[in-house]
């Protein structure tokens, strides 16, 4: 029995298993070019009462490696029925997360979906790299958000000409 174990066999069956290891690897491996540029994290509308703001947006990370200077472009949909605010931050060396959201916006209503359209743009803004589009809905309207602001201040001191 002990003749049947050898250091040659030993090594065969670990070499042998070795690749039928790698081989499934391989076989299970993801292509990194088939993968996004970017995945997104999370996102919708803020609703910031006290000073009277509202926008939306969202939070993504570089999930493919993308050269620094490249261009990640979102074009935000305006609830007021306007022009798109379209926003734009380049890729760095010092974060794979990137935050982009709308400036503040008026005309939210429940339930009604609203459109982003995110591009990744090179470096030189010619070449578009990928794209993807993002719909968000407000569970409530804008009407719960005052004309003018509540507070003024760091401090959230209270708003003189609010009235209240």
């Amino acid at each position: 029995m002990l003749e049947r174990i050898s250091l040659p066999r030993i090594v065969g069956a670990a070499v042998a298993l070795l690749a039928v290891l790698l081989a499934v690897g391989w076989a299970m491996r993801e292509d990194p070019a088939t993968k996004p540029y970017l995945k997104i994290l999370g996102g919708g509308f803020m609703f910031n009462y006290r000073v009277a703001e509202v926008y939306y947006g969202f939070t993504a990370m570089v999930d493919r490696p993308l050269p620094t200077g490249s261009i990640i472009e979102a074009a935000f949909e305006d609830p007021a029925g306007g022009q798109r605010h379209v926003v734009r931050t380049r890729v760095g060396t010092d974060t794979s997360r990137y935050a982009l959201r709308s400036p503040p916006v008026r005309g939210v209503e429940a339930d009604r979906p609203y459109h982003v359209d995110i591009r990744v743009l090179d470096r030189a803004d010619k070449q578009l790299l990928w794209t993807h589009n993002l719909v968000f809905k407000s569970r409530i309207s804008d009407a719960v958000v005052p004309e003018r602001p509540l507070t003024v201040g760091p401090g959230y001191a209270r708003n003189p000409s609010s009235g209240g």
